[in-house]
């Protein structure tokens, strides 16, 4: 079975060791993915802007590994603040709104403290 490697150049990839997304198989599972903008690297200070920009570079990495959010079957939402929790909800439904995967959301701390969510997918083509 072939294993695929993706990676949305993000300089915490190399330096860490870890690609954006790994493709096995039928299965793709992407990596942690905070709120940087993917072009800039600048992060918004929204919540919501931050879950939308981590939701492109995921939805990049997908579609580089052959799949889409509609194979989505499990999401992982980890936010700094309860409070975030109303305001992220809206760029999650417009793109998980119709596809509802299993999901979990966590309230956790996460690795700078301008990161307000951090999202973690993965699908399946079977």
């Amino acid at each position: 079975m072939s294993r695929r490697l993706i990676s949305s150049g993000s300089p915490f990839e190399a330096h860490v060791g870890y690609s954006r997304a790994l493709v096995q198989g039928d299965w793709c599972f992407v990596s942690g993915t905070t709120g940087y903008d993917p072009e800039t690297r600048a992060m918004p200070e929204r919540a919501a802007d931050q879950a939308a920009n981590a939701l492109k570079v995921i939805g990049a990495a997908l579609e580089e590994g052959g799949f889409s959010f509609g194979d989505v079957v499990r999401v992982n939402y980890y936010i700094t603040d309860p409070a975030y929790w109303d305001e992220i909800a809206a760029p999650l439904r417009a793109v998980f709104g119709d596809i509802r995967p299993a999901a979990t959301c966590t309230v956790t701390g996460l690795i700078k403290p301008d990161m307000k969510i951090e999202i973690d997918v993965t699908a399946f083509k079977g």
